[in-house]
């Protein structure tokens, strides 16, 4: 169970200021979800595979291989912004 002690003092590790209704207030909503967490302890668990993620996760990243490059006219051919075989751009700074 979450005191008053508890959410003043989580408001002291977060260095944000709580008042006294805040704290209150707090200190019920953390106690409501420590509540269903003890809800979710009773339900039966025991036949259920453990489940890592709820969607089917795959890696999307193609394997890193190396390939020829395209022609250094093939590249530049689409743009007008170029000079010296290279992309011409803005200067920073």
């Amino acid at each position: 169970m979450i005191t008053k002690e508890d959410v003043e003092h989580i408001g002291w590790l977060a260095r944000i200021e709580i008042n006294e209704q805040e704290t209150v207030e707090y200190m019920e909503k953390l106690n409501s979800v420590l509540e269903y967490f003890g809800q979710l302890d009773e339900v039966p668990t025991e036949d259920v595979a453990p489940t890592y993620h709820v969607a089917e996760i795959y890696n999307v990243f193609r394997e890193d291989v190396v390939e020829e490059c395209l022609p250094q006219e093939t590249v530049l051919a689409n743009t007008e912004h170029k000079q010296d075989g290279a992309f011409r751009v803005p200067k920073i700074g």
